[in-house]
């Protein structure tokens, strides 16, 4: 038996924007589906939001996402908390992180400056105790992502 875990991210009106630029950042493909599309009328309040999203890229990032019904946050801003290094330590009231791990930090560096584009620096990407590369952002769409070099993987 093989089994995936895929996040699925729930988003407040701003799922399109997020998954295309996601599509982007990871060199993948989008597929967004509408309430519209699965048979809501045009005509009513958020027919055109995002119900079914996902992201896929051939590196094997997948990312899922829909839009919260009801809820249309237009500015983008963040639902879920907020995150902050303080003497050394990560204070957050988020329930999760988004991590995201590469066998290089040439490879790494390529996505974190694809989703460092409005992004708030929580930790800037550079070296520490345990990886060769390691960064902390909450992206435009109020997602924390936590980069790293595996460390099995990194050169010293």
């Amino acid at each position: 038996m093989t089994l995936t875990t895929t996040t699925h991210l729930n988003f407040r009106g701003t799922a399109r924007q997020a998954l295309e630029f996601y599509a982007t950042v990871f060199d993948g493909e989008a597929t967004l589906t509408r309430y519209a599309d699965l048979g809501m009328p045009a005509d009513v309040p958020g027919a055109d939001k995002i119900v079914f999203g996902q992201v896929s890229s051939p590196a094997g990032i997948r990312l899922m996402a829909y839009d919260v019904p009801g809820h249309d946050d237009a500015d983008g801003q963040a639902i879920a908390g907020a995150t902050r290094r303080e003497n050394g330590m990560t204070i957050t009231d988020r329930t999760f992180f988004q991590s995201l791990s590469a066998s290089s930090l040439d490879e790494l560096a390529r996505y974190w400056e694809r989703l460092v584009d409005g992004a708030e620096v929580i930790e800037p990407l550079a070296a520490s105790a345990w990886s060769s590369g390691f960064g902390m952002l909450t992206d435009r769409f109020g997602v924390t992502w936590v980069l790293d070099v595996r460390a099995e993987d990194a050169v010293r």
